[in-house]
């Protein structure tokens, strides 16, 4: 990982810049983990058989795709291609709401739902990138960063870094107060930014804002101005993302039983880089990406209440698909026996409630605070 210096002090966690480009993408068409890694995907049942004939032919394809790339922008645009490409197969269309009232020459600080590791801020940009808006800067947990092919794709792709991994009080400490920092340096250079509203998924479908991340933001502003002028600041839009198919659902719901069960559960070492890729190939029926509006400074004197607010609009507008609704009651439910098929009684159970809870949440909703 690049090392900060005194010209450049988030050289270790900031996006590649384009004069990095050519490097980075050089060394991933030299990457044998990566290559194998397409390979496996592209060519499953061939590469099982004349590996060494697929690596060379996906090499030659990736060089000729990538080989008139020479910026952050031009990368995006293969990236796009590729996800609109997926989308096309796995979903039955995606829909976006709310970036007719946003500004495009304007930076926001979107802070979204978390249902699926990496197509969350894959489908943020994608919305922003079809509404003719400037893509977000991401931000990525090193916890996800297991191999180095992994983190120049995710650096290529405009993500910044989060030091989840980060021990001690003092590197924790350390780690969160460049977060906020870069976070600032990037909203008044005008870059757009995404992040979380917590760290993990909501495996539950409980979607609510970690205070602790909002904390974090205000590092960095804590001795020049207050909670509430830093909101204003930031332009913090709250971003509803909503999956009619999770494919990640049995999965999240067997880790929530034996987590139940044991009160504790132990990832592999694979097991996040596994669930990205089932969240990018499995079917996911339609998808909504539903941007809120920018939150007012006023009132938002402490992380509780912008907590609040930012809560409030993603139950709001949370668009509830037949899934969500049957699994409330309000409707049939026979797509769940199809779901819930091979699993434990606790486990369909749990795999049910986390559809039900954004129909619940929205149910509860209050007034604007606006």
């Amino acid at each position: 990982m690049d090392q900060p210096t005194s010209a450049d002090p988030f050289a270790g966690i900031r996006p590649y810049e384009d004069q990095e480009v050519p490097a980075v993408l050089s060394r991933l068409c030299h990457c044998d983990d990566f290559i194998q890694l397409v390979s496996r995907h592209e060519f499953p049942r061939l590469s099982r058989y004349l590996g060494p004939v697929t690596r060379a032919l996906v090499r030659q394809q990736i060089r000729r795709r990538l080989g008139n790339v020479k910026d952050v922008a031009g990368f995006q645009l293969q990236i796009g291609a590729i996800l609109t490409e997926v989308l096309s197969r796995t979903t039955d269309g995606v829909s976006w709401s709310g970036l007719d009232a946003l500004d495009p020459a304007k930076p926001y600080l979107f802070v979204s739902n978390h249902r699926d590791i990496a197509l969350d801020p894959a489908l943020v940009n994608w919305a922003c990138h079809q509404a003719a808006m400037p893509t977000a800067r991401i931000g990525i947990g090193d916890n996800l960063l297991k191999k180095p092919y992994v983190t120049d794709l995710m650096r290529l792709n405009k993500s910044f870094i989060v030091k989840r991994s980060a021990k001690g009080i003092r590197e924790l400490a350390a780690a969160m107060g460049e977060l906020s920092a870069y976070i600032d340096h990037s909203l008044a250079g005008g870059h757009s930014v995404w992040i979380a509203q917590r760290e993990g998924r909501a495996k539950d479908g409980n979607d609510e804002t970690e205070p602790a991340l909002l904390k974090m933001f205000y590092l960095a502003h804590r001795k020049e101005r207050s909670f509430a002028q830093m909101v204003d600041r930031f332009n913090i839009v709250p971003v509803a993302i909503s999956y009619e198919l999770d494919p990640c659902d049995r999965l999240k719901a067997r880790e929530l039983a034996t987590l139940a069960s044991t009160g504790q559960y132990e990832k592999g070492p694979m097991e996040d880089l596994n669930a990205m890729a089932l969240g990018f190939t499995g079917h996911k029926g339609r998808v909504h990406v539903a941007f809120g509006t920018p939150i007012s400074g006023a009132g938002m004197d402490d992380p509780d209440a912008l907590a609040g607010e930012i809560d409030r609009q993603i139950h709001q507008n949370f668009k509830l698909f037949p899934t969500h609704l049957a699994a409330a009651g309000e409707g049939d439910c026979g797509w769940l026996a199809e779901r819930t098929a091979g699993l434990a009684p606790d486990e369909a159970a749990l795999l049910k409630a986390a559809y039900a809870r954004p129909v619940l949440n929205a149910r509860s909703v209050p007034a604007s605070s606006a």
